[in-house]
């Protein structure tokens, strides 16, 4: 996959807001961008999708067009941290006493 060149117009403030999270990142403005846009990218391949698979199966997709909070269980935490998953092993002090 070769490379090319894109030339880009920016605002002063915008490109001084941009060298600054780059800054945070220790990255180079170019890097920063590219990563950006990348992540910018999947996030919006990633949301077509769910839409599509939501559409396959009768749903449909959350109007502010994210993914909905899973559902609380009773002690207010997401409902996987109710119960142990099938494929969790007991931590060893809850199996017998320990030893010191």
């Amino acid at each position: 996959m070769g490379s090319e060149v894109l030339s880009l117009r920016l605002d002063g403030e915008l490109l001084d807001r941009i060298r600054e999270h780059a800054a945070k990142r220790g990255m180079s403005v170019q890097d920063y961008v590219v990563r950006t846009l990348m992540r910018d990218d999947f996030d919006e391949r990633f949301r077509t999708a769910v839409d599509a698979t939501a559409r396959f199966y009768g749903g449909e997709t959350a109007p502010t067009g994210r993914i909905p909070p899973p559902a609380e269980g009773t002690d207010g935490q997401p409902a996987s941290r109710d119960r142990r998953r099938d494929h969790e092993t007991p931590r060893a002090s809850s199996i017998g006493p320990s030893r010191k």
